[in-house]
């Protein structure tokens, strides 16, 4: 028998909260990556660029573009990662339609030359709202929280992304 969508909601909201483990950046935050990264973007910030500036600032050192953190928290490409990356729970829903809607970037701390970074994941909310497509849409709210070697909390990024049904599974239940 299938559930109904406010039924899979009520299955759905108790894994608010999960969270993945810990997982730890391969590689320290480098220099040579933002300064490549500053090139191709064209960011001359000497913050990002020049250590002897950046030395006498109040942050004593280079700091990464924010943006470039999520890099940074990665495995890098090279050599392959072994694809056992935790996750985080299925989410039950009534679709498997899925739009990626955005992703939102908050930065608390600066990230300097030297820092190792890590991550985890977990979800924070869950909830139902009608779009064009589908009047019952589940939206899934999760976070990845970026952590130094400190445990200081350093950013955090939030993703929203909306599942939703086929006009096939919206037929009315029996």
């Amino acid at each position: 028998m299938l559930l109904k969508p406010e039924e899979l909601l009520e299955e759905a909201r108790k894994l608010i909260g999960s969270e993945t483990e810990v997982v730890r950046g391969r590689y320290p935050v480098e220099h040579d990556p933002i300064r490549r990264y500053c090139h191709m973007t064209d960011d001359t910030n000497p913050l990002f660029l020049d250590t002897e500036y950046a030395e006498f600032s109040r942050y004593g050192s280079v700091i990464s573009p924010p943006l470039l953190i999520g890099y940074f928290t990665g495995n890098g490409p090279w050599p392959p990662a072994d694809g056992s990356v935790p996750s985080l729970p299925a989410i039950p829903s009534p679709g498997d339609r899925l739009i990626n809607l955005t992703t939102e970037w908050e930065f608390y701390e600066p990230v300097k030359i030297g820092d190792r970074l890590s991550y985890k994941r977990r979800v924070a909310d869950v909830f139902i709202k009608g779009i064009r497509l589908d009047s019952k849409a589940f939206w899934v709210k999760t976070e990845m929280l970026v952590y130094n070697q400190d445990e200081t909390l350093v950013a955090m990024s939030t993703n929203l992304l909306v599942r939703h049904r086929t006009q096939e599974q919206q037929t009315p239940l029996a």
